[in-house]
């Protein structure tokens, strides 16, 4: 059972990372500086994560059955429904300007067609909190759950479901959009493109008796859902999933025009290495169609996570030797500037880094890591790639998806007994560069 993050390197060797101690210290301090007026300094969260108890979503009905692919069910996840205020205050007692999150859809429309005043209630006053302390709120409309009665009828594979999306989009947009500083309509649409060569069978195979499962508990012909598909799923996945970011936007707009809108992409740092290296072939299947759409957004949130070294016949080794992450993948910080560039040469809008983190256990490497690549993150925009902001993942340790809570994300630890949340050091070497507004 594998995370989405540590998932793109399975049956891959893996190694390398940042750079030893000293050389990255000098390239950190040779590429400090101030980062441009009004940048955003955020964190980020999503709502199945942190809030817990999610009962009417789609992976909530995953995550309690057996089989199952999940490790263990989200249960109270961080409690962050209820102790959202203390949050907001974690990020604001950082120095950050901003916090992304999501609004949780299977909340709002538990049943089809029935819509909640006291949820669409909940999250405005999520968004006027943000407002008060002086958070720019980024919202996400559908952060990969969605209610079990959209999974039930074949989620984003069935023909309605843009339609459903953009009816969703536009009642949250009329109970909540004058708040919402800029929209991300779908959280990383094009996730099992990347997964789709790199899994071993065994795990597509688990994935969908998963969800053959569910299918038979519900008594339905199809439960499909973002993040959790069959292996033969996903062209239909891919096309819902694009018009469902089309639909939901114009409904985003129709309610408020001057809303920048956009969407998150997951994006390795892809190079090529050698002759007929197959990295601009892999940047199509993976990417392509999205770079397309985003070209007509107001904006494209990049989530960059590792570097994928491309030689003629697929995915490379990781040099080996470095600091590795939680599951052994490489963690190499010039990878964000990197997708960053990227991204924006291909599409020609502005940026805005919606996730970027590490998971590991050892805090000194978050550390280390954050200051890396932001100064990288700031050479880029001293090219001339327009960057509107960065979001790390995550505020908080939280449940992440089918691999439970092992993952270590988190700026803050949270006990979970107590939900207690403590600052780690890296909290507070990333506020200090946000404060400042430079590494």
């Amino acid at each position: 059972m594998l995370d989405r993050r540590t998932l793109i390197a399975t049956g891959i060797a893996t190694g390398a990372a940042i750079m030893a101690t000293p050389s990255l210290a000098a390239r950190t301090a040779a590429r400090g500086g101030a980062f441009p007026s009004g940048f955003l300094w955020g964190a980020a969260t999503a709502p199945h994560q942190i809030e817990g108890n999610n009962t009417a979503s789609d992976l909530w009905f995953l995550e309690n059955q057996q089989p199952t692919i999940f490790a263990t069910p989200s249960g109270d996840a961080c409690n962050s429904f209820e102790l959202w205020e203390t949050d907001l205050d974690l990020a604001r007692n950082m120095g950050l300007n901003s916090y992304r999150f999501g609004i949780e859809w299977a909340r709002i429309e538990p049943e089809k067609g029935l819509f909640s005043t006291a949820m669409l209630a909940h999250y405005r006053a999520l968004i006027e909190g943000c407002r008060a302390r002086g958070l720019a709120p980024i919202v996400t409309f559908s952060h990969f759950t969605a209610p079990r009665w959209f999974s039930a009828q074949g989620g984003w594979t069935n023909a309605e479901a843009p339609q459903l999306f953009a009816r969703y989009c536009d009642k949250a947009m009329r109970a909540l959009g004058q708040g919402i500083a800029s929209a991300i309509t779908l959280n990383e649409p094009n996730i099992l493109l990347l997964l789709k060569p790199m899994l071993p069978p065994q795990v597509w195979d688990m994935q969908k008796l998963t969800l053959e499962t569910a299918a038979k508990r519900l008594g339905v012909p199809k439960f499909v859902s973002a993040n959790v598909a069959g292996f033969d799923d996903l062209p239909a996945l891919q096309k819902g999933l694009l018009a469902a970011h089309q639909a939901g936007k114009a409904a985003i707009k129709a309610v408020r025009p001057d809303l920048p809108v956009g969407f998150s992409l997951a994006m390795m740092d892809d190079q090529a290495v050698g002759k007929a290296s197959v990295r601009d072939r892999m940047r199509e299947e993976l990417y392509g169609a999205w770079l397309d759409v985003a070209k007509h957004d107001d904006f494209i949130g990049v989530q960059n996570y590792e570097r994928a070294l491309w030689g003629d016949k697929g995915r490379l080794p990781a040099p080996v030797g470095s600091v590795v992450n939680w599951s052994g993948t490489e963690v190499w910080a010039p990878s964000l500037a990197g997708a960053v560039r990227y991204a924006h040469a291909a599409t020609k809008v502005p940026i805005l880094v919606s996730e970027h983190g590490v998971g590991t256990e050892d805090d000194a490497i978050r550390a280390r890591f954050i200051p890396a690549a932001l100064a990288d993150l700031r050479q880029t925009i001293e090219e001339g790639v327009p960057v509107l902001g960065y979001c790390h993942w995550s505020l908080l340790d939280n449940f992440e998806w089918i691999f439970g809570y092992k993952p270590r994300f988190g700026l803050h630890t949270v006990d979970p007994v107590t939900f207690a949340r403590t600052p780690k050091p890296s909290a507070a070497v990333y506020g200090a560069i946000a404060r400042r507004n430079a590494v």
